[in-house]
């Protein structure tokens, strides 16, 4: 399976539609019958574009298991390497999914990779987050009290989530760069998103995502939200510019020739590898 390419061409990227990602929520909510702990949509979103911005191109296998908590004993037995489609239903289902997942991808990194000067310019990335508190508050009154005093995320409070579980499962390919400018950068922009898997305290004053809907997020919020996607911009361009870590090569002596051969084989170097 290849990871979806992050530098696909802008022209040749196609939208994602509602239907798309009603599509993906009925696969998820179908992987929870078999894992509960399966992670909504925006929490997937937040994932993806941590691994959109990651230094190194993490593949599928890598990462699929991670995300969607798949069983160990689907493990696949050529090379002990973990079954990616493990916790599908079938392989259609699999295919269905990495089909939508391959979709978003590429309109997420297109998205990142064009400059843009404003949040609003319509190319802009734009995650896919749910107002859950405005739509509570949207609620008649006894359909709010059936819902108890269950906590319900903050806007975007889970898209930060799975960004920064991306990020705490990869630690290496987040440390800061050598150069202390861009390393300020780098652990500005990480602190920017943190600061959104925080709670919003403060007194909601407008709606997240309509201009008619009930109070449901702060301004202070949304302050948060537009300094986390910028920072999101930022990492993108730090490791796109210093590209993937190069591993230091180890070079081992060369024997002499009287040696005995690094080999193993009991024979002096000169007789076995050398000869």
């Amino acid at each position: 399976m290849t990871t979806p390419s992050p530098l696909i061409p802008e022209a040749d990227v196609e939208a994602m539609r509602s239907e798309d990602f009603d599509a993906l929520d009925d696969i998820l909510d179908d992987l929870r019958t078999r894992y509960d702990e399966t992670p909504q949509w925006e929490f997937c979103e937040g994932f993806m574009a941590a691994l959109i911005c990651c230094r190194r191109p993490i593949p599928p296998a890598e990462y699929l298991p991670v995300l969607l908590g798949l069983d160990d004993d689907d493990t696949a037995e050529a090379g002990g390497e973990q079954d990616p489609a493990g916790s599908f239903a079938d392989e259609a289902q699999h295919g269905r999914f990495m089909a939508l997942w391959a979709k978003r991808w590429n309109e997420v990194a297109a998205a990142l990779n064009i400059p843009i000067e404003r949040l609003d310019d319509e190319r802009a990335y734009a995650p896919e987050v749910m107002d859950v508190r405005g739509g509570v508050a949207s609620l008649s009154e006894a359909e709010r009290a059936e819902l108890g005093d269950a906590d319900l995320p903050a806007f975007a409070q889970v898209w930060a989530l799975g960004f920064m579980f991306a990020v705490e499962n990869w630690p290496e390919e987040w440390e800061a760069p050598r150069d202390k400018k861009i390393a300020k950068i780098h652990d500005e922009a990480l602190d920017a998103i943190v600061a959104l898997t925080e709670d919003d305290e403060d007194e909601p004053t407008m709606s997240a995502l309509s201009e008619d809907g009930p109070p449901s997020v702060s301004a202070a919020r949304l302050n948060t939200y537009g300094e986390a996607l910028w920072a999101v911009y930022d990492l993108r361009e730090i490791w796109r510019d210093i590209g993937p870590r190069v591993e230091t090569v180890h070079r081992v002596p060369t024997p002499g020739r009287n040696d005995p051969c690094s080999c193993g084989s009991g024979k002096k170097y000169k007789k076995c590898c050398g000869a």
